[in-house]
């Protein structure tokens, strides 16, 4: 199902279309946080933190492909609204093509450098093997992320975000299940949690390819479409690089993080993983609500309306503001609720580290909620160089911030360089943001 957004009531688009992306998106996350809860829960806290010193090297990886496909993705939108389909045909093959080319090249590196870069983060030797064993599990099913990921996107520029959605919501119920089956019953360890998620992740890409394929004939592909249009490539290259770049720098941070986080110990480290599910989960309805705006803008850029843009944007950002309010709530007043969620109830002192994180960061939500807002009106305008600078600048002052802090608060001074991290961030978008807008 295609959505036309260059017509119509504007609220209601981003309302509509915002609504499986968070709902989808919010699935995603149940992949790895399903991991950490039933790891946490039926194998043991040092499984836990091992599980949480490979995460945020996984990120990385994962939303390298990621940001690949939200770049080609800007591409695809302008090209819909503009109506011009056999264009849009042309760059989703492209993108395939050599997204594949280059995951398979991610892969191979990152199984054969696994160890290094583990102990370059300063991961306590007594994790190295099941972070390992998790970590290249995980890389092999990379394939599999970036499938979904290009035809999801390919959906979305569209105008469908609730296929996706559907599929997400049946293979993280799967994966579920398989965590259950392989850690409660087959006691597998961290390893039956990698294979959990890499079989979800290949039934979500399955899914998604022959849905394509049996419902929507504007994407469905001769095999003379299926080409690598080398001006497209160095327009997507454009395009994707500069997103790929922004969403592994924001990970780049987290790892870097995490090497503030390691010396103060495996309670800390578990602490901080389960923390981290929970920002994700927070975070993630905001970047949803962002890429809504990115995908309105872009079709609207395309088609030419450029009437629609301010409204778009300063509905985006309302309703990025009104989910921090209810965010803030949640988090606030179930934080330690939350928590158990992660750690049985015998290890009070992790309980207690997440409990005074989240108390915190629960006020400090509503700063990256602007930023996701400001940044998907710059991806829409097709100006994405600014979102990668902002998103380093934020990194570059939070992983400062961190070392600084943790070693005097532990895992709450990791909350308080989050909240400086994204001041710095917002003091460098915003006199840009203001420009643009007095100019449009």
């Amino acid at each position: 199902m295609t959505t036309d957004m260059t017509k119509g009531n504007i609220p209601r688009h981003l309302i509509s279309f915002s609504i499986p992306l968070i709902l989808g998106n919010l699935f995603q996350l149940t992949y790895n946080a399903a991991d950490s809860i039933f790891v946490g829960r039926f194998v043991g806290t040092k499984a836990l933190a091992a599980v949480g010193t490979a995460n945020p090297i996984m990120n990385i990886v994962m939303f390298l492909i990621i940001g690949i496909c939200m770049g080609a993705s800007v591409l695809m939108s302008e090209y819909f609204g503009s109506g011009n389909i056999k264009k849009l045909k042309r760059e989703v093959s492209t993108t395939m093509i050599g997204g594949f080319i280059f995951t398979s090249c991610i892969i191979i590196f990152c199984v054969a450098f696994t160890k290094p870069i583990l102990r370059l983060i300063r991961t306590p030797e007594e994790l190295i093997p099941d972070a390992t064993i998790y970590l290249r599990i995980i890389f092999f099913g990379l394939i599999f992320t970036f499938l979904y990921n290009v035809f999801a996107a390919t959906l979305r520029s569209i105008g469908d975000s609730k296929t996706p959605l559907k599929f997400l919501m049946i293979s993280s119920i799967l994966n579920v299940v398989m965590d259950i089956i392989f850690l409660k019953f087959f006691h597998m360890g961290v390893e039956g949690a990698a294979i959990a998620t890499v079989t979800a992740e290949m039934f979500s890409s399955v899914f998604c390819i022959v849905y394509i394929y049996l419902k929507v004939p504007l994407l469905r592909f001769s095999r003379e479409e299926i080409i690598l249009d080398k001006a497209l490539l160095r327009s997507t290259i454009n395009y994707s690089w500069v997103t790929a770049m922004q969403q592994t720098c924001l990970y780049v941070g987290k790892v870097l993080v995490q090497g503030a986080v390691n010396p103060l110990g495996v309670q800390a480290i578990a602490a901080f993983n389960a923390v981290n599910r929970v920002d994700d989960f927070a975070f993630m309805p905001e970047q949803s609500i962002a890429q809504a705006m990115t995908t309105f803008l872009a079709q609207n850029r395309g088609a030419k309306k450029n009437d629609r843009i301010k409204p778009g944007l300063w509905t985006g950002l309302k309703l990025e503001t009104i989910y921090w309010f209810i965010i803030c709530a949640v988090i606030f007043l179930g934080s330690r609720s939350i928590m158990k969620l992660f750690i049985n109830g015998s290890d009070d002192a992790v309980v207690n580290m997440g409990v005074m994180y989240l108390e915190m960061m629960a006020f400090f939500y509503l700063l990256p909620s602007w930023t996701n807002g400001i940044q998907g009106y710059f991806r829409g305008m097709g100006d994405l160089k600014i979102t990668l600078m902002s998103t380093f600048v934020q990194m570059i002052g939070r992983v400062i911030f961190s070392y600084i802090f943790a070693p005097r608060f532990g895992v709450a001074g990791i909350a308080l360089s989050c909240g400086l991290g994204w001041i710095v961030m917002l003091s460098y978008e915003v006199p840009f943001f203001i420009k643009n807008i007095k100019k449009s």
